[in-house]
């Protein structure tokens, strides 16, 4: 099993990729319940609807399954949404409330340290790697992380989610003109609703990486999966409504890797 995927590339910005993949352990998988095993919280295709955007990109990509460990969690498993519904650093249950461990199967506090030390720090310590190399060779690293989520979530939140759900823990993860222009584009993006830092804020990666002031900028993209592909099982890619909604994603990651602070 092959942990992590990177492609490197030489202009300023790097994706990270921390809930695309599908592979677990064994011994993961067979402790699982049924709703477990759908892995329904993947975000679907996410790899496919950003490949081959963007001139000369980094990514970086796990391809371990989020019901493993989250690598979008704080290792220390805090909540970055104190007083709401979320799930931990190693979920226990689904994005509906739902548990996805047998009964008695689940995760205690070693085992969880063990998946952070096996799976959680290498995805980290790979990111932090590219940022630093194209940071040294810029000045500058921007770090544009890559999400999407089912529209409706009760559980998550109420009612339906914009389309394009932007990150930037209220403009401290990353200068204020890529967050102007990120916003821009997506709030005039035709038939595409669109948020900034409204339920999801940006999550420990963007959190963690965003340090304008030492040259290291970090924005989360959370698109709503009703976008590109079909939500129910069994998470059908919609190519037509991919290639729409590719046509502004080329537009945002092309004007970040030409942005230069100012």
């Amino acid at each position: 099993m092959s942990l992590l995927e990177i492609t490197r590339g030489e202009s300023p910005l790097v994706l990270g990729l921390p809930h695309t993949g599908t592979d677990l352990p064994d011994d993961i998988a067979e402790r699982l319940n049924e709703t477990g095993n759908t892995l329904a919280d993947t975000d679907w295709h996410i790899h496919r609807l950003y490949s081959g955007l963007g001139a000369n990109v980094t990514s970086v990509r796990t391809t371990i399954h989020r019901y493993a460990i989250d690598v979008n969690r704080d290792p220390s498993g805090t909540s970055l949404y104190p007083g709401q519904n979320t799930t931990g650093l190693c979920p226990l249950t689904d994005f509906d409330g739902q548990a996805i461990y047998r009964a008695g199967a689940e995760p205690d506090a070693e085992e969880v340290e063990r998946r952070r030390l096996a799976y959680h720090a290498p995805y980290h310590a790979a990111l932090e790697a590219e940022l630093e190399r194209v940071r040294e060779k810029h000045g500058f690293a921007i770090l544009y992380d890559c999400h999407s989520i089912r529209s409706q979530i009760p559980f998550l939140f109420e009612g339906r989610l914009p389309d394009f759900n932007i990150g930037t823990n209220h403009g401290m993860t990353c200068a204020a003109s890529i967050q102007r222009v990120v916003y821009e584009i997506c709030s005039t993006a035709n038939g595409y609703s669109s948020i900034l830092n409204g339920r999801f804020k940006g999550g420990w990666t963007t959190r963690h990486y965003g340090r304008p002031a030492e040259g290291l900028h970090a924005i989360q993209m959370e698109l709503a999966q009703a976008t590109y592909m079909q939500e129910a099982p069994p998470w059908t890619y919609d190519a037509m409504r991919a290639e729409r909604l590719r046509v502004h994603l080329t537009t945002i990651l092309e004007t970040l890797i030409r942005w230069r602070p100012e």
